[in-house]
């Protein structure tokens, strides 16, 4: 395997001592962006100039251009606007921002304060999941650092630009993770998607103009604005820009994060992670988190990091949490775990969502529990293609797509537990 460089952007800190102090950031070039923007060194319009040559697209599963989202907020219309974090990072097999906000914190508050200029926000909230307290506590800490040296509050560095930065700690609701139920949460109501449009962008938080991006995305933008769009974009492909962060778990040596240059093959960020567990031979990979589709081993293999190449395959990158599964996988055992998932995090407001997941997950965990029936596998593509596009938000789809992938790849898996009452690798 060539050498792949690493760690260029959010994670460029991690291997110094304090990384997330706010002495060992400003040394390594930390908040200096900040300061020509307060100057007026870099207007608004610039910035998302940057942004947009950057290639940079929404690192939280979406994927939508960034400079684009950003552009879509009219910085001067009169009243409260709101830049809002999104690290609530609930999706299975993702675990990667949470290691931004551990050991490069500042990165993210740079990031969010520049954001906050740029769509003219003087207020920004970094939601952030119920169970991640560490990540949490240095999260908070340096915003209080940032606070003390002066560079949030009011009249920043004399600028007479102010901006404050809020910690909100959830309660760890995967629906949380929602743009609109996260804006719903933050207000103190129950976190259930909204209807849109209206969108965020025109009413948001408190019914304000209000912008959310996910953590990666927006510790990217310091780096991004120091070293040019150019540079950016130049470490990734055509269509999609930068280094991205992959979350690898499952059936591998090392498992872990790794920040990737944009269209690395798959292959070698799996050797990255060791490889495939005792020798064994790869067998599946979910390359974007549970609610992408699973992708055999032949397809899988042949695929680069990149949206594009893993949509050519047939599933999305998602939030870059890849799933690694070995030849001894049970396929139906692993399907029975994702919808129960999906079937107890459904809010419960749209009845495709609330009733189909149910039905979903009690239907493969009667095949897993050998009491299958050989009309239960057109039962869950029935069920599973009644829930996509007919919900309010995306959760719905997110629970359907693993039934549609994990049946269009191994049926004969399932259909070998409704007529031997157990997997094939049993030997009974």
């Amino acid at each position: 395997m060539a050498s792949i460089p690493l760690n260029e952007c959010c994670y460029r800190l991690n291997h110094l001592d304090k990384s997330w102090d706010i002495e060992t950031y400003m040394a390594n070039g930390g908040y200096e962006v900040w300061k020509k923007v307060l100057a007026g060194e870099l207007t608004p319009q610039e910035i998302i100039d940057e942004v947009k040559a950057s290639n940079i697209r929404g690192r939280g599963g979406a994927g939508f251009p960034t400079g684009l989202k950003w552009s879509f907020m009219n910085r001067y219309a009169p009243g409260p606007k709101y830049i809002l974090c999104n690290s609530d990072e609930g999706e299975p097999g993702t675990f990667k921002d949470r290691d931004i906000l551990r050991y490069n914190p500042h990165q993210l508050v740079e990031g969010m304060m520049i954001a906050g200029y740029v769509i003219g926000a003087n207020t920004g909230y970094n939601y952030i999941r119920g169970e991640f307290w560490e990540p949490y506590k240095r999260f908070d800490q340096a915003v209080q650092q940032a606070y003390e040296a002066g560079l949030l509050g009011k009249n920043i560095l004399g600028s007479g630009w102010d901006f404050d930065l809020y910690t909100h700690l959830g309660a760890g609701a995967y629906i949380c993770g929602e743009e609109t139920a996260l804006i719903e949460s933050i207000e103190g109501k129950k976190g259930q998607p909204r209807f849109k449009p209206p969108f965020p962008a025109s009413f948001g938080l408190y019914g304000r103009p209000t912008t959310i991006n996910n953590t990666e995305t927006l510790a990217s933008i310091p780096m991004i604005l120091a070293k040019g769009g150019k540079w950016f974009a130049d470490l990734g492909v055509p269509g999609a820009g930068g280094t991205k962060i992959f979350s690898v778990s499952g059936h591998v040596e090392k498992p872990g994060n790794y920040e990737i240059r944009m269209g690395t093959p798959f292959k070698d960020l799996l050797a990255l992670a060791g490889g495939v567990w005792k020798g064994r031979k790869l067998k599946a990979v979910i390359p974007g988190g549970s609610s992408t589709a699973v992708l055999p081993a032949e397809k899988a293999l042949e695929m680069n990091m990149d949206y594009d190449s893993i949509a050519k395959a047939g599933s999305f990158l998602g939030a870059g949490s890849v799933i690694i599964m070995d030849e001894t996988t049970d396929m139906v055992k692993a399907l029975d775990r994702l919808t129960w998932f999906y079937y107890e995090e459904s809010c419960g407001q749209c009845t495709p969502c609330r009733e189909g997941t149910g039905w979903m997950h009690r239907v493969v965990h009667r095949i897993y529990t050998g009491k299958g029936r050989p009309e239960d596998i057109d039962m869950l593509k029935d069920v599973s293609g009644k829930i996509m596009g007919r919900v309010i938000c995306g959760l719905g789809d997110a629970a359907a797509i693993p039934v549609a992938s994990f049946l269009e790849h191994f049926e004969h898996e399932f259909r070998h537990y409704i007529e031997h009452g157990c997997s094939i690798y049993d030997r009974a």
